[in-house]
């Protein structure tokens, strides 16, 4: 027993040294792109490819950001994605929700049209850009606000309808039914009874619906040109044959983080505990 004891003791010593290892190696690596990426981003042009390496420039420089803004249409690029983003994130938020309360409570055409939506998300995009670049060509939606939000909502309400599935699936009839009794229509029971309890749920689900829509590509380049393009799409301007621009490409990318990790911390408390229950009842 008394050799037992010190073997424990140094376990206990050394499972925070780990832990601390552990955290210092998780942040080096989630931080240093980030650095590395901003300190690019305040470099002169001179400095990006020296050795031994610029750590810090001894003349911070913001002009990348004004030719990444204002050159380049980064502002305007910005400006879609915000737009556009935040109008397909409300409107996957609200489709989504009815759509699964619908499948949850009602059974809503069966255990077909649940597997349904959810392989919507199987399909590549890839497979199905053409024809609705063709459909956008004729009925002009093409290069519109307009006709990027629907396509952004259609990618994004699978993910939604399920994560809120998930969710109203495991929440108790029976508190519903009791409102029922006490009065309340089934719209006032689901308003003010089940959106409440599922409000964690709706936050996640509209949390990575704007992520997915913030940082979408492929679309965006197919479907628009000059008027409704968004941020990613500015990042191609980049690269051409005199080189890449490696100052502008860093500001812009620091400028796109802004609007994620301000949503993110807004965000955090719902979002966790949303994808834990989720997680749980699902």
């Amino acid at each position: 027993m008394a050799a037992v004891a010190p073997a424990r003791r140094r376990k206990r010593r050394s499972l925070p040294i780990g832990r601390i290892l552990l955290l210092g190696f998780f942040l080096v690596f989630v931080l240093w792109p980030l650095y590395w990426m901003f300190n690019t981003s305040i470099k002169p042009s001179d400095d990006y490819l020296t050795v031994p390496p610029v750590w810090f420039p001894a003349a911070p420089t913001l002009v990348h950001y004004k030719a990444a803004l204002f050159a380049y249409r980064g502002l305007d690029g910005l400006i879609n994605s915000l737009i556009i983003s935040l109008s397909a994130t409300v409107l996957s938020a609200l489709l989504g929700t009815l759509m699964a309360y619908s499948l949850a409570r009602y059974d809503t055409g069966g255990k077909h049209l649940s597997f349904w939506v959810l392989s919507q998300r199987f399909l590549p995009p890839i497979g199905i850009v053409l024809p609705v670049f063709l459909i956008y060509r004729q009925v002009g939606l093409y290069d519109t606000h307009v006709g990027l939000i629907i396509a952004y909502t259609v990618f994004t309400l699978p993910v939604s309808v399920w994560m809120m599935f998930a969710y109203f699936r495991g929440m108790p009839k029976s508190m519903e039914e009791a409102a029922l009794v006490d009065g309340c229509t089934r719209w006032e029971a689901f308003w003010r009874v089940a959106m409440p309890l599922a409000a964690p749920g709706i936050v996640a689900a509209a949390v990575f619906a704007f992520i997915a829509c913030w940082t979408e590509f492929f679309f965006a380049l197919i479907l628009t040109s000059r008027t409704a393009f968004t941020l990613p799409t500015v990042f191609r301007a980049f690269i051409g044959f005199q080189g890449a621009q490696y100052g502008e490409a860093a500001a812009l990318a620091i400028v796109s983080l802004v609007p994620s990790i301000a949503l993110g911390v807004l965000a955090q408390r719902h979002l966790v505990r949303g994808l834990t229950l989720g997680a749980v009842r699902g």
